[in-house]
């Protein structure tokens, strides 16, 4: 089974990040690469991947059959997705898990969404 965990971050902790050092930002990454390392071994790991600030989004919406693109952030909430991992796990318990060995886990909030499976429709 395929499982999108999605990590949501808020302005003040982009402010923390943004703040740090070269360096800082090098070690704190370790984590991340243990985890990634550890769940590609598994198996487990699809892709994983940081996302840019909010700012830098396009939203586009289709409007009398023509998109029409605005500038981000569009949400109206503190938290935004940070990032995710693309799992493929045997269940949702273990793809739950993992999610403490997120190393932005304990500061974040942390969503895990089942991936559907629509290929008997094609």
């Amino acid at each position: 089974m395929k499982f999108l965990v999605l990590i949501y971050g808020n302005p003040e902790s982009r402010k923390v990040w943004d703040g740090l050092s070269d360096e800082q930002k090098r070690e704190s990454m370790t984590g991340y690469t243990a985890l990634d390392d550890a769940l590609a071994a598994s198996g487990e790991l699809v892709v994983s991947h940081s996302l840019d600030a909010p700012e830098a989004t396009k939203q586009v919406l289709f409007r009398n059959g023509q998109p029409m693109t605005t500038d981000g952030p569009f949400a109206e909430v503190k938290e935004q997705l940070a990032g995710f991992y693309l799992l493929d796990c045997d269940s949702m318990e273990r793809a739950l898990e993992i999610v403490p060995q997120i190393p932005e886990a304990p500061f974040s909030i942390v969503e895990v969404r089942p991936i559907r499976d629509l290929g008997s429709l094609t």
